[in-house]
């Protein structure tokens, strides 16, 4: 009878482990589902199928991004988008990145109307992006303009002649390896970055000119480097008016007859992992969500490693610790 007894409980706590296991299973196959659903477009891209004003957010530093140029060649190329705001929040970045991202968004224009909208911070590289629209639009206390190109090195020569440490190179040429951080810059050296600053700087001046139809001596008192609060911008042509996106929706509608009834949808720039099969997809979602469980538990180990983006080249950038120096010119913030 004893026997019997122990059976039943056997199979019992047996059964429980079965049904829990099954409802654990269930419940990481839903949230895998969901969360591909979110990641991979979902319901959003049959919302996309129907006409809407396409959004697409610049944030942060900007960088030579291919992907994200490849975003906007398919934005140009969709019919469903009437029409595309630009929302920027960015202090700028690398020279390239911006010029890459004005030429394309420029031929983006030739095909719909665009509207670029500032938000915190639309600086060097960032107002770049934003004269590539056909209207501009700024908070009062946006930050915009920094018009202007640098590059920055260090110097290590006085640390290294403490320690009596020498660094000899031999080289093809005397501007080769120049400037460098082992050794005072020669005064050719200097000459050569700037008249690399200058034609970049140039560039930038023309740009300006060309898309807010003003005079060389009209932009050369506006690019000297320094910011602008939104509504001082304005006034000195360098955006158009004050507002967000319902001000943008506005022109759109006035200049393009595009009804602001039309849904505002977010293109983003797609995760590398959208373009891998059902299967994998599945796979790396529950591995993610395996992988950040385990780094809670650990105490948030994540966190140790920080993001940085490196931006190789000259920058146009605009840090607020260095906002004593956007008086310095072409060369200049």
């Amino acid at each position: 009878m004893s026997l019997d007894a122990d059976a039943i409980v056997d199979r019992r706590r047996l059964r429980r482990k079965v049904t829990f296991w099954r409802v654990a299973a269930f419940l990481v196959t839903i949230a895998a589902l969901a969360g591909l659903v979110g990641w991979g477009g979902g319901f959003g891209s049959l919302s996309k199928r129907s006409a809407h004003i396409a959004r697409v957010s610049v944030e942060g530093v900007i960088v030579d991004d291919r992907r994200r140029l490849s975003l906007i060649e398919s934005l140009a190329e969709n019919d469903a988008v009437k029409a595309v705001i630009i929302d920027i929040d960015s202090p700028g970045g690398s020279t390239v990145g911006g010029e890459a991202l004005y030429q394309k968004l420029r031929d983006l224009a030739e095909k719909k109307p665009v509207v670029a909208t500032i938000g915190t911070l639309g600086a060097s590289a960032g107002y770049m992006t934003a004269i590539a629209a056909d209207h501009i639009v700024a908070r009062h206390t946006s930050l915009t303009g920094a018009i202007g190109v640098y590059i920055q090195f260090g110097n290590i020569k006085g640390l290294l002649d403490s320690l009596g440490v020498k660094v000899d190179v031999v080289r093809s040429g005397p501007l080769k390896a120049e400037p460098n951080f082992f050794s005072d810059t020669p005064e050719a050296a200097r000459e050569n970055l700037q008249d690399v600053i200058d034609d970049s700087y140039s560039w930038f001046f023309g740009r300006v000119a060309e898309r807010r139809k003003m005079s060389d001596e009209e932009v050369r008192k506006v690019a000297q480097g320094g910011i602008f609060s939104g509504e001082r911008a304005r006034r000195l042509g360098l955006v158009d008016s004050i507002g967000g996106q319902d001000t943008a929706q506005a022109w759109l509608r006035a200049e393009h007859d595009i009804s602001s009834d039309l849904p505002v949808i977010t293109w983003a720039v797609p995760e590398e992992y959208d373009a891998l099969p059902f299967t994998a997809r599945m796979s790396h979602a529950i591995g993610q969500g395996i992988g950040e469980t385990v780094l809670g538990v650990l105490g948030g180990a994540k966190t140790l490693v920080g993001e940085g983006v490196a931006l190789d080249g000259l920058v146009s950038v605009w840090h607020a610790q260095d906002a004593s120096d956007a008086s310095n010119g072409p060369g200049g913030r």
